[in-house]
């Protein structure tokens, strides 16, 4: 039996009475392995011993927590084809997905290692002392970024290792000088617990603090809302549904000392597709939307899951390259039985709203949990009555809208909620001709894409990753990408310091030789 909690020097003190079992989704069965829901008391102690690892840990240079990261990575690859076992049993993925994930998050923490490493990430400004100026003396003054404190992470149910126990959220907390409590997600609790042994690990190896990480089980909401309350935990990092995250930022703003929720929720992620390109390529557009829309099942937060363009003969053609593209493409399987259920229930209610129509669907034998990839069909002017529409299925699901013309087309993107992507696809000579429709969805995309698909986030630092509500919950963050460290810090001012007391990025001698704005100059000079 595994026990519901993972953490630097933790013994198994009192078994859960509560245990869970995760589910196989290919192979339609529950899996052997049993696991403990954590209890108050475990909770209560990974709480108190973060805190306390707080006050060692901010204080781990750029280079020791650079070490630790790397050594998650290192820790994580030894785990070996076990983890990957693992994972693809709790997620119905093939192993191929598997190892590109895990590629992926240990990509991850290394970016964020590199970043350590050069140290510039702190944003140390420095205004030197004018202690001549009149009318008054101008005072030294000094600001960095600190970390907040204690972050609980929420794994996601998606990606169980990009965005999970060390996925983006935890490598970019423990990056800032943060601990990290991870709520594992239920359905891949055994993966978490893997991954979470690495990171315990590789904390040991690198002398870290007791309790700079926890792993917590738990298959209800009450777990994550005890967690979230708790005084001593500082911000919170989630993935997932809208009322799932909702929920979170409710109650972390009840709290007598409300804390920040980095909540990346709900998108469907509009396709503006303009006549041009599809006079010129439509089967070319047909083909990468069928695979867009189908690629992971559909299970990803970027899925283009609504089309949009103007009544013609190009559109015309490019819903017939699409039916046949979708009708070819075999299911894949879903993460969980009850993910396929609601996929399918939303389908029918969305088929079942005035106006709409099917335009394909994968019309063979389908597996259980398999998610069937269906595209419907409605008119601009009864998508703009029914906000049933524009919310997400999640799953390999679209909804091609066909506009009268342009100003409706942009009243149906005015209309939407805030999402992750908005895409055009269009000849390059046709974008001046259709400033109103860039404009609308400026307006409501953290990410503007030109003839390309939403799906795959790059992992880099000009990659923005949110939006504006509900595709997250503070739009001037992502959650990909070494910025997503700057959720999980503060600035702090010094002024008048004594030199040698001051943090080493803001010395005078610059001993890290990072990049600082002294005096409004970015520079590595020494002051």
């Amino acid at each position: 039996m595994i026990t519901g909690k993972n953490y630097i020097g933790s013994q198994l003190k009192a078994a859960g009475t509560i245990t869970l079992k995760t589910f196989n989704p290919l192979l339609n069965t529950e899996n052997p392995w049993v696991f403990t829901e954590a209890t108050e008391e475990e909770i209560e102690e990974a709480v108190a011993l973060a805190s306390q690892a707080f006050v060692r840990y901010k204080k781990c240079s750029g280079l020791e927590k650079a070490a630790f990261l790397n050594a998650i990575a290192d820790e994580i690859l030894a785990l070996g084809d076990e983890l990957l076992v693992q994972y693809c049993s709790e997620s119905g993925f093939p192993k191929g997905r598997a190892e590109g994930e895990r590629g992926r998050m240990i990509g991850q923490l290394r970016s964020f290692a590199e970043m350590l490493v050069e140290g510039s990430w702190v944003q140390a400004t420095i205004d030197t002392a004018i202690p001549e100026r009149q009318p008054a003396p101008k005072e030294d003054l000094r600001k960095m970024l600190v970390p907040l404190g204690p972050v609980v992470v929420f794994g996601s149910s998606n990606f169980p290792f990009a965005f999970s126990t060390a996925g983006g959220d935890t490598a970019s907390a423990l990056a800032a000088g943060c601990p990290v409590i991870v709520k594992s997600h239920s359905m891949h609790i055994g993966t978490g617990e893997l991954v979470a042994s690495a990171i315990i690990k590789a904390a040991q190896k690198t002398n870290m603090p007791e309790g700079v990480f926890s792993n917590l089980a738990g298959g209800g909401r009450t777990l994550g809302a005890s967690l979230v309350k708790h005084p001593l935990v500082k911000a919170v990092g989630f993935t997932g549904s809208i009322s799932g995250g909702r929920a979170l930022c409710d109650l972390a703003a009840q709290r007598p000392e409300p804390i920040p929720v980095f909540a990346e929720m709900g998108s469907v992620n509009p396709v503006v597709l303009l006549p041009d390109a599809l006079k010129e390529n439509s089967q070319k557009w047909a083909a990468a939307y069928a695979g867009s829309i189908t690629l992971g099942a559909g299970q990803f937060c970027t899925n283009p899951g609504l089309l949009l363009a103007v009544k013609g003969a190009a559109l015309n053609e490019f819903a017939e390259e699409l039916t046949t593209a979708i009708e070819n493409t075999q299911p894949s399987c879903m993460l969980h039985a009850s993910m396929q259920a609601d996929f399918e229930e939303g389908i029918l209610k969305r088929e079942a709203q005035k106006g709409v129509s099917r335009v394909a669907q994968f019309k063979g034998e389908v597996p259980p949990n398999h998610g069937r990839a269906t595209i419907l069909k409605v008119s601009g002017e009864e998508f703009l009555k029914n906000k049933v529409l524009s919310q997400e299925v999640f799953g390999p699901f679209s909804i091609l809208v066909e506009c009268d013309n342009e100003a409706e087309l942009v009243q149906v993107i005015n209309t939407l909620e805030g999402q992750l992507t908005g895409t055009i696809i269009g000849a390059e000579n046709e974008l001046q001709h259709h400033q109103d429709i860039i404009f609308a969805l400026q307006k409501r995309v953290g990410r503007l894409i030109f003839n390309g698909v939403p799906t795959g986030v790059e992992v880099c630092a000009a990659m923005l990753h949110g939006g504006p509500y509900p595709a997250s919950s503070d739009s001037r963050f992502t959650a990909v990408g070494t910025h997503a460290v700057y959720r999980w810090v503060r600035p702090l001012s010094y002024q008048n310091w004594p030199d040698d007391l001051l943090p080493a990025e803001l010395q005078n001698e610059n001993p890290m030789q990072i990049l600082r704005t002294i005096d409004h100059k970015l520079t590595r000079s020494k002051i």
